[in-house]
């Protein structure tokens, strides 16, 4: 992989992972005490990253530095303690709050859910 394509890469994770956490490009301008547009530069892969920066991009976004490096692919590990959080929570909730939840988790990736499914 050659450099433009290592930070079009590397941009495109730290935006995938800022959108799902929910914040602006300014709001993590200011997390890390940056102008917003350095932060569109980066996402554009038009700026190079510091390992400083990439440290403080997974930091603020609760990912590895693998991942936003395309080095991970981000899945979960059954032994993941945020996995096994999740399932706790998820065998206290009634069936029809299951069905609603899957219903909000299939409406942010973009798929039409099918309540009492998997």
């Amino acid at each position: 992989m050659n450099e433009q394509d290592n930070r079009a890469l590397i941009g495109a994770r730290i935006r995938q992972a800022r959108t799902l956490a929910g914040l602006s490009q300014g709001q993590v301008a200011k997390l890390m005490g940056l102008h917003r547009p350095s932060i569109s530069e980066i996402e554009a892969g038009n700026r190079k990253v510091s390992t400083d920066e990439l440290t403080k991009f997974a930091d603020i976004f609760d990912v590895s530095t693998t991942w936003l490096l395309g080095e991970a692919d981000g899945k979960l590990e059954a032994n993941d303690p945020r996995l096994q959080l999740a399932a706790r929570e998820l065998a206290k909730i009634s069936p029809e709050d299951l069905d609603k939840l899957l219903t909000l988790l299939a409406a942010m990736r973009g798929k039409p859910a099918e309540p009492g499914g998997d």
